[in-house]
């Protein structure tokens, strides 16, 4: 059997798992591989990749994780945004399928290097912790199927006040809270992202019980040129820390901005300083992965 039969019948194999897994009719839904390996998808017309960028541990000068990230191209060419994507499912009222679709797409791909160190942090939209319950059981069929432990999987959820057409904070809060506790359940680790926006809520922290607070990349970039937000960037990474929690400051693109977040007292970092978000192969091939990190 040649090596191009071979990666067919493996592909059909994985999309008939996929199917019966995520309850998708691949009349909506195709999975690709190409040459290198790496997998792609076409959803409601959309081309769908994935991208990776590093978080850093610079206490230890060690990879911590990745983030992955979902980059939308109408037509194969041009890139869209993934706020069109998921407003686009959404309006399809295909919302909770696109989400699968791409969390499974960032597992796939996140096999190429599931060998390194650290967590994998996949986003979350808002609104699906409305539409969906027991949050975590059908995509932890995709984690078992790639032998990928729920405990090497970071929720990221967008640190909103209130989610688009939702008409009451308190409920949704409680339905946040609950859509938490199943994950935790389930081993996953939750992290709460883009904290520190314009719609954060302090008592938040202490009311969901996160696992790791991301600090909006504005907060660095702020902070810089602000003595008083630097001194309060400080006083909120420990406070984040009291919680239980670990703070992480994202957005990093220069020397200075690394120094005021190590001054600060955070040692998870993530930003174009380390590494672009580009794909697994890319990544890998950069040898940023075993770079070490310790640059201040």
């Amino acid at each position: 059997m040649t090596e191009s039969i071979k990666t067919k019948v493996s592909l059909d194999l994985l999309k008939n798992q996929l199917k019966e897994a995520l309850l998708l009719d691949f009349e909506d839904f195709s999975l690709d591989q190409n040459a290198t390996g790496e997998y792609s998808s076409d959803f409601l017309g959309v081309h769908f990749e994935s991208a990776f960028q590093p978080i850093y541990d610079i206490a230890s000068g060690d990879l911590f994780g990745h983030e992955a990230l979902l980059r939308p191209f109408l037509g194969k060419i041009q890139e869209a945004t993934p706020d069109f994507a998921f407003k686009y499912a959404e309006a399809s009222n295909k919302l909770v399928k696109l989400d699968r679709v791409s969390r499974t797409l960032h597992v796939l791909n996140y096999n190429q290097i599931f060998q390194e160190k650290g967590l994998l942090f996949l986003n979350v939209h808002p609104n699906l912790l409305i539409s969906v319950s027991e949050h975590g059981k059908v995509f932890e069929r995709i984690l078992h199927a790639n032998s990928v432990p729920t405990e090497r999987v970071v929720i990221e959820l967008r640190d909103y006040s209130i989610p688009e057409n939702h008409e009451n904070l308190v409920t949704y809060e409680k339905q946040l809270a609950a859509a938490i506790e199943n994950y935790h359940e389930r081993g996953y680790k939750i992290a709460i992202d883009n904290f520190g926006n314009q719609h954060s809520l302090i008592s938040r922290l202490w009311q969901l019980k996160p696992d790791f607070i991301k600090f909006d990349r504005s907060i660095i970039q702020e902070a810089v040129n602000n003595h008083r937000l630097e001194t309060t960037l400080n006083g909120l990474s420990n406070l984040i820390k009291s919680l239980g929690a670990q703070p992480i400051i994202t957005g990093i693109e220069t020397q200075e901005q690394l120094n005021v977040a190590t001054a600060a007292g955070v040692h998870l970092l993530q930003g174009f300083i380390f590494s672009k978000p580009v794909s697994a192969k890319k990544l890998q091939a950069s040898g940023v992965l075993h770079r070490e990190s310790k640059i201040v």
